[in-house]
């Protein structure tokens, strides 16, 4: 089928004109301007969070907690890759657009999941080794018949909605530094609003501005202060460079704004998340110490300039890679008897803020998961109350430290469900061994990670993490329920006003719960596991929902399958109460890998782990712990193991986007990487000995 007979299918009804003169032509998305954004539409998905206060909620109830027992698989499409899938999807006019790894963007009938077009930005796959974590886009916007996708080498590129084709193109980093992009792009007020990651890689964190229409830079915001001996970029960073000491602005600063953004139009308020700082511990990067200004922090900015109203920092002076980057969401909610326009944010470091988001006011924050490294936060100040002695990073003696810098919540977005008033988290337990790196040298080599840290070298010091869908009441600051998970890296979540809560799990499973209680309603296994964000929308009186499932496929969970392919394609899978399609196969158990000789001289180990730290920890995740986007190689299988040399030195594996590092690593150190990956396998077997004899 053509791509003009499906947009004459998917657009029929948007093209008849109300005088009865003869249809026209409407691309999807023509009337997706800022009264479009701001009051949402019926029916369909225009921007990443749903809305601009990014509530995730819809009020679509067709499918209810009474009849999603009747969910079954619609339609599916392949996604084409074994990388991470991590996008929304947005639908508007009948058409659903979908981004994948390196930024790839389709079209698709939204019915039919028929192709209507692809564009490939050609990302050079070298590119890949730059980034954290793994080469993921989280979606694109819709504006006036435009579709806008940041691409992971840095460039903003509007399409034609209807043709895929670009209209204009923008580079938005210095391509000479570190800096990557895999968020979704925002649309405020005429424009188009995107950040960037690359902390770690020496980068200075920025949110930028761009005209919707010509694609003309309006404003940008840097989040931390530049080199001392140059003019500040406003009066905002002549305050925080008082914050920070020591020539912290030759690795960057960091507080790169690499995901969450929301928007208030009474207010006329944006706000953007900040991450980490580069390294990682603040005795390496600002020595004198100080808090790091604007660090961990959640900033509100005037949309028409950039210019800071008010800000929050979540961790000061922060040492654990406790990022505010994390999903933020808008809401009016009755405290204290009155009724107060609140912020939420449950970022990585473990405590969920309630901030009055007219002023940045603390209103209340509490610990949603196990928090070791501090007591609370001052109701007063405002600041955390540190444990004492958490920032006595030792070489030699790791800090076990709650939560570890995946975070107690990442990336994947949390839910409101104003009905039942509950915040829908997907949180995470875990633990991590803090050790302060004494050779640290920073770095500009492209993929070599900043962060100051010796990963764990022995056996006994990672313990498992653990997920699980954490339903949280901000008004009372307590948990009302929560599901444990098998898996310890799993979905976004999605409220709806069918009393439901989808929710995507990394063993393979797509489930709704009721959103009141908790109950496990339906459940639909995926063939892959489900880190992707779900989302909703109607077409001819059906609703749909719809999640993306790939977090590297089989490969991330059980190295190679048995046919030697690396890992299971990743997949768009869609869902109605009258669907026809074939229901994918449900994901194998993981096995325990088997036990291999290894050399354990410690030694040797804390020289493997630091090369680890260094070149691979970006993509295969802290401590040989997959971050869920790509292969776990503590499950590859002994073949893969032996061919180290090939895939890291010379690019065996590069057409799936592992490059070589043949220019920066040798053999010796590529077998020393080896031995620390085995060890990190080994912990798993000697876990599952230990369960046995229980």
């Amino acid at each position: 089928m053509s791509a003009m007979r499906i947009w004459g299918i998917a657009l029929l009804a948007a093209s008849v004109v109300a005088t009865g003169a003869p249809a026209q032509f409407r691309p999807p998305g023509w009337f997706v301007d800022d009264g479009a954004l701001r009051k949402g539409h019926k029916g369909e998905w225009l921007t990443h969070g749903l809305d601009y206060a990014e509530t995730r909620y819809s009020p679509l109830d067709l499918i209810t907690a009474a009849n999603v027992k009747q969910l079954s698989l619609a339609w599916s499409f392949d996604m084409e890759t074994r990388r991470g899938l991590e996008a929304t999807p947005l639908v508007s006019d009948g058409v659903m657009f979908v981004s994948s790894a390196w930024s790839v963007v389709y079209a698709l009938d939204a019915k039919t999941g028929d192709l209507i077009w692809k564009y490939d930005p050609h990302v050079d796959r070298n590119y890949g080794r730059r980034a954290c974590c793994d080469v993921v886009n989280r979606g694109v916007a819709i504006y006036r018949a435009r579709v806008y996708v940041a691409t992971l080498d840095g460039y903003l590129i509007a399409l034609d909605s209807a043709t895929g084709k670009p209209v204009w193109q923008t580079p938005t980093v210095d391509h000479k530094r570190g800096y990557t992009i895999t968020g979704a792009p925002r649309i405020v007020k005429g424009k188009v609003l995107i950040g960037n990651g690359g902390a770690e890689m020496g980068v200075r964190g920025y949110i930028t501005a761009y005209n919707a229409d010509t694609g003309e830079l309006a404003w940008r915001v840097y989040t931390v202060p530049g080199d001392p001996s140059k003019p500040q970029e406003s009066p905002a960073l002549e305050k925080a460079l008082k914050t920070w000491t020591g020539k912290f602005w030759e690795a960057g600063g960091g507080g790169t704004v690499w995901d969450s953004m929301a928007f208030d139009p009474r207010l006329d308020l944006l706000y953007v998340g900040t991450g980490n700082g580069s390294p990682w511990m603040e005795s390496l990067r600002s020595p004198e110490g100080g808090d790091n200004l604007f660090l961990s922090s959640i900033l509100a900015l005037k949309p028409d300039t950039g210019e800071l109203v008010w800000y929050y920092q979540t961790t000061p002076g922060d040492s654990w890679d406790y990022t505010a980057t994390q999903h933020m969401i808008l809401a009016d909610l009755t405290i204290g008897g009155r009724v107060r326009k609140v912020l939420m944010q449950a970022p990585k470091n473990g405590f969920f803020y309630v901030l009055d988001r007219a002023t940045g006011e603390l209103i209340s924050a509490k610990a949603y998961a196990d928090v070791g490294w501090a007591t609370g936060v001052d109701q007063k100040t405002g600041r955390p109350i540190e444990a004492p002695g958490v920032r006595s990073q030792s070489p030699l003696m790791p800090m076990m430290q709650k939560p570890g810098p995946l975070g107690a919540h990442n990336w994947q977005p949390m839910s409101f469900h104003p009905g039942t008033g509950l915040v829908y988290i997907p949180a995470r337990m875990d633990a991590f061994p803090y050790m302060k790196d004494p050779k640290f040298v920073f770095s500009l080599v492209p993929g070599v990670w900043n962060y100051g840290q010796i990963a764990s070298p022995t056996n006994d010091q990672l313990p498992p993490g653990s997920g699980e869908l954490l339903a949280w009441d901000p008004v009372k600051q307590e948990a009302r329920w929560r599901v444990p998970l098998e898996a310890d890296w799993n979905g976004g979540t999605l409220a709806t006003a069918g009393n439901l809560v989808f929710e995507g799990a990394g063993d393979g499973r797509f489930v709704a719960y009721s959103a009141d209680r908790g109950e496990k309603l339906w459940e639909s296994p995926t063939g892959v596991g489900v880190i992707g964000s779900p989302m909703t929308y109607t077409l001819a009186g059906h609703q749909y929902v719809a999640v993306l499932a790939g977090w590297g496929g089989a490969a991330s969970l059980f190295g190679e399958n048995r046919s030697g392919k690396y890992g299971v394609p990743g997949r768009l899978l869609v869902y109605a109460l009258d669907g026809k399609g074939k229901t994918p196969p449900a994901v194998a158990s993981r096995a325990v890998p088997a036990a291999l000789d290894y050399n354990k001289d410690l030694a040797y180990l804390q020289k493997g782990s630091a090369l680890y730290a260094a070149h691979c920890v970006m993509c295969h995740g802290i401590a040989a712990i997959s971050g869920g986007s790509i292969a776990d190689l503590r499950y590859s299988n002994e073949s893969t193991l032996k061919m180290y040399p090939k895939i890291v030195l010379e690019g065996a594996y590069q057409p799936m986007g592992m490059p070589p590092f043949g220019d920066r690593l040798k053999p010796d150190e590529v077998e020393a990487i080896r031995n620390y990956v085995l060890d990190r396998r080994a912990a798993i077997t000697k876990t599952s000995e230990k369960s046995n004899r229980r």
